[in-house]
C-alpha cells in the first residue's frame, strides 16, 4: 500500500514515545485499501520513500535527541487525539527532503466565515496536493456481518466509518477547488493538482462475535477487539495478561513498558472495581516480555459500557 511497508515493526524498536508516536504515524498502514477518493501517503514521492532507510536513521536519531519534537508538540493547546496525529506529520513533512509543507490547517473563509480548513497543502515532484488526514478508531458490530461501513462506530459512539466516509468526499476534499479557495492558494501560488486522503487508524472486532472487516478494508489494517464490561472476566481468562490501560494521547503506536511500569494484578483489579458502568470506552493493551528487558504490547482491546452504543447514530 506504501513505500515504509519494510518498517512496520520501527516503532518498537524506539525508546522516547512521541518518536514511537511519529515513526508509527509514517508507517502503519492505512484502514481501508478502497475509498470514495484518491488515497496517497503524504511521503509517497518523498526522498524517504525512495530510500526508506534513510528515514528509519532519521527516526534513530531523534529518538535519541527528541527535544526539537517535544518542543514542537509542546506548542499546541489542544492534546486531542486527532490534533495530536496532525501535528506529529506537519513535523516530519516540514523536514522530509524533496517536500515543502506549503500550510498546515488553512482555513477558507467567506464573508467571515469559516467554510472549513484543508489539513495539508503541499509540494513535492507529483506537483500540489491538498491532503487530508484522519486517524480513526473504530468499533464493528456485535451482530451483523460489519460489511456495511455504516456499522463501524467511534468507541465513544458519536462517529462512523460510512460519515467519515462521506464528509470527507463532499466537504473536506473538494474545498480546495471551491471558488471561496481560489484567492487563498493563488496567494501562495498553490492551486492543487489533486485532493487527495490519508486515513490510518485501528478496526475492533467484538468479543464474542464474528463479524467480518467492513467493506474495502486494507487487508493488512491494525486490529484488536472490543468487549462490554459484563464480558471483561471470561475475557481475561482466555487472555493471559498483564493487562492495564491506556492513557488517551498513548493510543497510536504499539505500548512499551519497563517491567517495574507494569500493572500487577492487584492494581488491575483495583482499578476495574472503580469503573462505573457507564464510564467512556476505555482502552486496554496486554504486554509481553520482550527480549530486550521491555514490555511490549501483544493485544489492544476496547471495554465499553453494558449499553454501548450508547445512542444511536
Amino acid at each position: 500500500m506504501h513505500a515504509f511497508e519494510s518498517l512496520t515493526d520501527l516503532p518498537r524498536q524506539l525508546c522516547h514515545p512521541a518518536v514511537r508516536d511519529l515513526a508509527w504515524v509514517l508507517v502503519s498502514p492505512p484502514l481501508l485499501a478502497q475509498t470514495p477518493w484518491r488515497q496517497r501517503h503524504p511521503l509517497s514521492a518523498s526522498g524517504w520513500a525512495s530510500r526508506p532507510e534513510s528515514l528509519a536513521d532519521w527516526l534513530r536519531a531523534l529518538d535519541r535527541q527528541p527535544e526539537s519534537l517535544d518542543q514542537w508538540l509542546a506548542q499546541a493547546a489542544s492534546r486531542r487525539l486527532g490534533l495530536y496525529y496532525e501535528r506529529l506529520w506537519q513535523f516530519a513533512l516540514a523536514q522530509a527532503p524533496d517536500v515543502t509543507l506549503l500550510a498546515a490547517n488553512l482555513p477558507i473563509r467567506i464573508a467571515g466565515q469559516t467554510l472549513g480548513e484543508l489539513d495539508l497543502l503541499l509540494r513535492d515532484d507529483e506537483g500540489v496536493h491538498h491532503l487530508e488526514l484522519a486517524i480513526k478508531l473504530y468499533l464493528g458490530p456485535r451482530h451483523g456481518d460489519g460489511g456495511n461501513p455504516s456499522e463501524w462506530l467511534g468507541p465513544g459512539s458519536h462517529d462512523r466509518l460510512d460519515l467519515k466516509l462521506e464528509h470527507l468526499s463532499q466537504h473536506q476534499l473538494p474545498l480546495s477547488s471551491s471558488p471561496e479557495s481560489r484567492q487563498v492558494l493563488d496567494q501562495l501560488n498553490a492551486q492543487p493538482t489533486s485532493a487527495e486522503l490519508w486515513l490510518g487508524g485501528y478496526l475492533f472486532y467484538p468479543w464474542p462475535g464474528n463479524c467480518t472487516a467492513p467493506q474495502g478494508a486494507n487487508p493488512g489494517h491494525l486490529r484488536g477487539h472490543w468487549l462490554r464490561h459484563n464480558d471483561l472476566e471470561d475475557f481475561l481468562g482466555q487472555a493471559e495478561g498483564p493487562w492495564q490501560p491506556l492513557p488517551r494521547q498513548s493510543w497510536l503506536s504499539p505500548a512499551i513498558s519497563e517491567a517495574s511500569e507494569c500493572w500487577t494484578t492487584e492494581r488491575f483489579a483495583e482499578w476495574r472495581e472503580q469503573l462505573q458502568p457507564d464510564s467512556p470506552a476505555r482502552l486496554l493493551v496486554r504486554l509481553a516480555a520482550d527480549g530486550d528487558g521491555r514490555w511490549k504490547e501483544a493485544e489492544r482491546a476496547f471495554l465499553v459500557s453494558d449499553r454501548w452504543p450508547l445512542a444511536p447514530l
